[in-house]
């Protein structure tokens, strides 16, 4: 059986519209303490939401995410779906960088070729 050794999220749900965020922010912390290696994908037009510096509201996802940083845990937004709603790259988190979506679609053969976690939200 092959060891996980890193984890692989996505999230296209919209931010105050779901608990899918602060999920994927949890199961990347749990995942990060447990030794893997994590990386987030937020994708769609309201998932990129996520990535958008200075959201106001409750609970304060962009410290969530800053946290999630500084354990290592990498963060990337979906280029196609932030175009879609307007969003530019200085808009993101600081540390968020744009990945295109034939990237992704590499990531989840990768991941999934190697035995790897990948959980969808």
């Amino acid at each position: 059986m092959t060891e996980v050794t890193k984890a692989l999220l996505l999230l296209k749900d919209m931010v105050y519209e779901s608990t899918s965020p602060m999920e994927i922010l949890r199961f990347s912390n749990y995942y990060c303490n447990k030794g893997l290696d994590v990386m987030v994908i937020i994708f769609g037009p309201m998932g990129v939401i996520l990535g958008k510096a200075d959201k106001c509201g409750s609970p304060a996802y962009d410290e969530k995410i800053k946290e999630c940083m500084e354990l290592s845990i990498q963060f990337r937004c979906c280029k196609l779906g932030a175009s879609i709603i307007g969003m530019k790259e200085e808009e993101l988190i600081p540390g968020i960088e744009f990945i295109e979506s034939h990237e992704i679609a590499e990531m989840l053969l990768e991941y999934c070729r190697e035995g790897q976690l990948v959980v969808t939200l």
